[in-house]
């Protein structure tokens, strides 16, 4: 049994490894993602005129008036001092080809006091990797690796990276097995224990190849329940739709949302709403007047695979959120602005409050500052436990071909 769970661990080790380093450090940095874009674009980020904004909406029309070929699906009603106002944008289809437009860009920045349009960018763009586009560049290599759309799919990068996830969540409990000692049938428990003690200890001076060993079995232990957690969470967002929500479904009771209830039309076949952002302003205010809600209308979203508008309450100091999971919501069809559900952060069943806490465990948001450094340091641990775990297989490797040359 055990020569089998050293194999696995070893072949699951050699598979995963590139790819755990590659999302342990983008995620120790994507950690401080909006802080740094900040501070590399100010050009982006900064605006300084003086007056009152335009509303957000108005601008929002201007943004799509000088750009025909795109079109607004997300911005903030919020004004935040000193910032200019972003818009995300996407393609429209051209009626000459009946395919998107490539506009090469998909974020507008404007001065919300002039209207002016400050500068746009492609989030995620693979080349050229720039100061505008590095943070984008990391964050999206980490959850999807760039790989890019083949048969009119897009999501294999995030697919594949689940499926990487997945295996590393089940070679956790591997490599904890493999720290245990042997245990005798004579062997009592303390005994056992005293045996296992060592596999907790990092020894410094007994050389190069110990101290290896050591990082790898020590650290592992010691860190193992952030290690399962982080692995866990990072399977069940990028497989969320095709094997998490399912799934939790068949164990639990789940409150869908919309878009659990809806298939996507695809990318290339985004659906035209009858109703615009400002129709939706109206009705998502007025819904939300009837329950009480005290928080304003912070922000639009049109979700064009979907067809459906969600629109979000917040203040402007809140940040991502309660604990990073999000604010409230309201959903309505794009076409006929029918009400078609809600989401309120940390409310539900036992099942809905796992699910939503999945985002805010994996980014460390559910801890605030301290937790985005916890899951900093995490990142890098991630990325130096697979360092090590191919140093040693690479040893050990060469010893084995040492002692057939002998042979």
């Amino acid at each position: 049994m055990r020569t089998f769970m050293l194999k696995l661990h070893r072949y699951f080790g050699l598979c995963i490894a590139l790819f755990l380093v590659i999302t342990g450090l983008t995620g120790a940095v994507i950690s401080w993602d909006h802080e740094l874009d900040e501070w590399l674009n100010p050009e982006l980020f900064d605006a300084n005129t003086a007056g009152e904004p335009l509303p957000s909406l108005q601008l929002a029309q201007r943004v799509e008036t000088a750009y025909p070929e795109i079109e607004v699906t997300y911005f903030e009603l919020h004004h935040e001092p000193g910032h200019s106002q972003y818009f995300l944008v996407e393609p429209k289809i051209n009626p000459d080809t009946n395919r998107l437009y490539q506009p090469g860009f998909n974020q507008v920045y404007v001065d919300p006091v002039s209207g002016d349009i400050q500068g746009k960018r492609e989030w995620g763009a693979v080349w050229p990797i720039t100061r505008e586009t590095f943070m984008s560049f990391l964050y999206k290599l980490h959850f999807s690796l760039h790989i890019p759309e083949i048969a009119g799919i897009d999501h294999w990068g995030v697919w594949f990276l689940g499926i990487i996830a997945l295996i590393w969540t089940f070679d956790n409990f591997v490599g904890f097995y493999l720290t245990l000692p042997r245990r005798s049938r004579r062997e009592g428990r303390p005994g056992w224990i005293k045996r296992w003690l060592p596999a907790w200890k990092i020894r410094y001076t007994a050389g190069a190849d110990r101290l290896n060993f050591d990082l790898h079995r020590a650290v592992g232990l010691w860190l193992w329940i952030l290690l399962f957690v982080v692995a866990f969470t990072a399977f069940s967002l990028n497989l969320y739709r095709e094997v998490f929500f399912p799934a939790m479904s068949l164990v639990s009771d789940v409150t869908p949302s919309p878009f659990d209830t809806r298939q996507p039309s695809g990318h290339h076949n985004p659906i035209t709403p009858d109703l615009g952002f400002s129709d939706i302003n109206s009705i998502a205010t007025d819904y939300a007047a009837q329950r009480g809600w005290q928080e304003p209308l912070g922000s639009l979203w049109y979700a064009r695979e979907f067809g459906l508008y969600r629109a979000e309450f917040f203040r402007p100091d809140e940040g991502h959120g309660a604990g990073g999971v999000g604010h409230k919501a309201l959903y309505f069809d794009g076409h006929s602005g029918e009400y078609l559900g809600d989401f309120i952060p940390w409310q539900g069943t036992a099942a809905d409050l796992f699910v939503q806490a999945q985002f805010p465990i994996h980014s460390g948001r559910i801890l605030g500052l301290p937790g985005r450094i916890l899951i900093s340091f995490m990142g890098i641990v991630v990325a130096m436990l697979s360092i090590t775990g191919v140093i040693i297989w690479w040893r050990k490797h060469k010893a084995r071909a040492r002692r057939r040359t002998r042979r």
